[in-house]
Protein backbone atom coordinates (compact mmCIF):
# COMPACT_ATOMS: atom_id res chain seq x y z
CA UNK A 1 0.00 0.00 0.00
CA UNK A 2 1.35 3.51 -0.82
CA UNK A 3 1.43 6.65 1.55
CA UNK A 4 -1.28 8.03 -1.05
CA UNK A 5 -3.94 5.16 -0.64
CA UNK A 6 -3.13 4.93 2.95
CA UNK A 7 -3.95 8.94 3.17
CA UNK A 8 -7.28 8.24 1.12
CA UNK A 9 -8.08 5.67 3.59
CA UNK A 10 -7.55 7.56 6.73
CA UNK A 11 -8.04 11.85 5.13
CA UNK A 12 -10.97 12.28 7.38
CA UNK A 13 -9.54 11.07 10.55
CA UNK A 14 -6.45 13.04 10.05
CA UNK A 15 -8.32 16.24 9.11
CA UNK A 16 -10.42 15.94 12.52
CA UNK A 17 -7.52 15.10 14.54
CA UNK A 18 -5.60 18.47 12.93
CA UNK A 19 -8.68 20.49 13.62
CA UNK A 20 -8.90 19.19 16.85
CA UNK A 21 -5.25 19.80 17.86
CA UNK A 22 -5.63 23.38 16.15
CA UNK A 23 -8.93 24.13 18.42
CA UNK A 24 -6.92 22.87 21.29
CA UNK A 25 -4.66 25.92 20.98
CA UNK A 26 -7.25 28.57 21.55
CA UNK A 27 -8.80 28.99 25.34
CA UNK A 28 -10.44 26.30 27.53
CA UNK A 29 -13.70 28.72 27.07
CA UNK A 30 -13.68 29.13 23.29
CA UNK A 31 -12.87 25.31 22.09
CA UNK A 32 -16.19 23.82 22.67
CA UNK A 33 -17.51 26.78 20.52
CA UNK A 34 -15.17 26.29 17.90
CA UNK A 35 -15.36 22.70 17.68
CA UNK A 36 -18.70 23.43 15.98
CA UNK A 37 -18.53 23.50 12.72
CA UNK A 38 -22.11 23.15 11.96
CA UNK A 39 -22.62 26.59 10.33
CA UNK A 40 -20.79 29.07 8.22
CA UNK A 41 -22.60 32.10 9.94
CA UNK A 42 -23.06 30.58 13.65
CA UNK A 43 -19.28 29.62 13.83
CA UNK A 44 -17.23 31.43 11.27
CA UNK A 45 -14.17 30.46 12.47
CA UNK A 46 -14.77 26.87 13.11
CA UNK A 47 -16.33 26.11 9.35
CA UNK A 48 -13.09 28.76 7.99
CA UNK A 49 -10.79 26.14 9.87
CA UNK A 50 -12.62 23.04 8.88
CA UNK A 51 -12.58 24.42 5.59
CA UNK A 52 -9.40 25.47 4.96
CA UNK A 53 -7.31 22.72 6.43
CA UNK A 54 -8.83 20.17 4.61
CA UNK A 55 -8.17 22.07 1.19
CA UNK A 56 -4.44 22.35 2.72
CA UNK A 57 -4.11 18.98 3.56
CA UNK A 58 -5.33 18.00 -0.13
CA UNK A 59 -2.87 20.48 -1.79
CA UNK A 60 0.41 19.00 0.38
CA UNK A 61 -0.68 15.63 -0.33
CA UNK A 62 -1.07 16.43 -4.39
CA UNK A 63 1.94 17.79 -4.23
CA UNK A 64 0.44 21.19 -5.59
CA UNK A 65 3.07 24.29 -5.47
CA UNK A 66 2.71 25.67 -2.06
CA UNK A 67 2.40 29.09 -3.46
CA UNK A 68 -1.59 27.75 -4.76
CA UNK A 69 -2.43 26.76 -1.16
CA UNK A 70 -1.86 30.50 0.21
CA UNK A 71 -5.39 31.73 0.26
CA UNK A 72 -5.89 28.71 2.74
CA UNK A 73 -3.27 29.85 4.90
CA UNK A 74 -4.23 33.62 4.37
CA UNK A 75 -7.71 32.87 5.37
CA UNK A 76 -7.26 31.09 8.78
CA UNK A 77 -4.14 32.79 9.62
CA UNK A 78 -5.95 36.02 8.95
CA UNK A 79 -7.91 35.20 12.34
CA UNK A 80 -5.29 34.59 14.08
CA UNK A 81 -3.08 37.57 13.20
CA UNK A 82 -5.67 39.20 15.35
CA UNK A 83 -6.16 37.70 17.54
CA UNK A 84 -3.83 37.25 20.94
CA UNK A 85 -1.32 34.87 19.57
CA UNK A 86 2.46 35.19 19.56
CA UNK A 87 4.26 34.80 15.71
CA UNK A 88 5.12 31.13 16.96
CA UNK A 89 2.03 30.09 18.48
CA UNK A 90 0.13 31.43 15.20
CA UNK A 91 1.70 29.22 13.04
CA UNK A 92 1.69 26.64 14.97
CA UNK A 93 -1.20 25.01 13.63
CA UNK A 94 0.65 23.85 10.65
CA UNK A 95 3.11 21.67 12.17
CA UNK A 96 0.23 20.44 14.17
CA UNK A 97 -0.41 18.02 11.29
CA UNK A 98 2.55 16.27 12.10
CA UNK A 99 1.30 15.35 15.19
CA UNK A 100 -2.18 14.40 13.49
CA UNK A 101 -0.38 11.93 10.78
CA UNK A 102 2.15 10.82 13.71
CA UNK A 103 -1.46 9.62 15.78
CA UNK A 104 -3.41 8.34 12.55
CA UNK A 105 -1.02 6.53 10.87
CA UNK A 106 1.69 5.48 13.98
CA UNK A 107 1.55 1.50 13.01
CA UNK A 108 2.34 2.30 9.81
CA UNK A 109 5.22 4.54 11.36
CA UNK A 110 6.48 2.37 13.39
CA UNK A 111 6.66 -0.44 10.80
CA UNK A 112 8.81 1.98 8.70
CA UNK A 113 7.23 1.25 5.56
CA UNK A 114 6.92 4.95 4.58
CA UNK A 115 10.03 6.44 5.72
CA UNK A 116 11.11 8.66 2.40
CA UNK A 117 7.88 9.50 1.89
CA UNK A 118 7.03 10.50 5.24
CA UNK A 119 10.26 13.00 5.77
CA UNK A 120 9.24 14.79 2.13
CA UNK A 121 6.03 15.03 3.53
CA UNK A 122 6.82 16.73 6.61
CA UNK A 123 9.80 18.92 4.45
CA UNK A 124 6.28 19.93 2.35
CA UNK A 125 4.92 20.98 6.11
CA UNK A 126 7.79 22.66 7.22
CA UNK A 127 8.02 24.48 3.68
CA UNK A 128 4.27 25.66 4.65
CA UNK A 129 5.14 26.89 7.71
CA UNK A 130 7.56 29.11 6.38
CA UNK A 131 4.87 30.28 3.85
CA UNK A 132 2.62 30.56 7.07
CA UNK A 133 5.14 32.73 9.36
CA UNK A 134 5.62 35.50 6.30
CA UNK A 135 1.75 35.37 5.68
CA UNK A 136 1.04 36.07 9.45
CA UNK A 137 4.10 38.82 9.42
CA UNK A 138 2.29 40.64 6.55
CA UNK A 139 -1.42 40.80 8.36
CA UNK A 140 0.59 41.97 11.43
CA UNK A 141 2.50 44.65 10.23
CA UNK A 142 -0.97 45.88 8.35
CA UNK A 143 -2.95 45.34 11.54
CA UNK A 144 -0.07 47.75 13.42
CA UNK A 145 -0.08 50.27 10.48
CA UNK A 146 -4.00 50.53 10.95
CA UNK A 147 -3.70 51.39 14.48
CA UNK A 148 -0.98 54.13 13.53
CA UNK A 149 -2.86 55.42 11.53
CA UNK A 150 -5.60 55.74 13.61
CA UNK A 151 -3.69 57.17 16.34
CA UNK A 152 -2.43 59.85 14.21
CA UNK A 153 -5.82 60.79 13.63
CA UNK A 154 -6.44 60.83 16.92
CA UNK A 155 -3.83 63.04 18.25
CA UNK A 156 -4.73 65.52 15.38
CA UNK A 157 -8.16 66.01 16.08
CA UNK A 158 -7.62 65.92 20.00
CA UNK A 159 -5.16 68.99 19.07
CA UNK A 160 -7.66 70.33 16.65
CA UNK A 161 -10.54 71.21 19.02
CA UNK A 162 -7.85 72.60 21.76
CA UNK A 163 -7.18 74.71 18.88
CA UNK A 164 -3.02 73.89 18.50
CA UNK A 165 -3.36 73.16 14.95
CA UNK A 166 -5.61 74.22 12.21
CA UNK A 167 -5.66 72.64 8.68
CA UNK A 168 -5.76 69.45 7.00
CA UNK A 169 -4.81 66.10 8.72
CA UNK A 170 -1.17 64.68 8.40
CA UNK A 171 -0.86 62.25 5.40
CA UNK A 172 -2.41 59.38 6.61
CA UNK A 173 -2.41 56.00 4.24
CA UNK A 174 -6.35 54.59 4.79
CA UNK A 175 -7.52 51.61 2.21
CA UNK A 176 -10.54 52.37 0.08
Amino acid sequence: MSLEKLFADRKPAIVKRWFELTIETYPKEAAPFLKNKKGRFANPIGYIFSQELESLIDGIFQEVHLESLKSSLENIIRIRAVQEFSPSQAIAFVFLLKQALREEMDQEIQEGRFGRELLELESRIDELALLSFNIFMKYREKIYELKANELKKQTFRLLERAKLVGGDPPDVKTDP
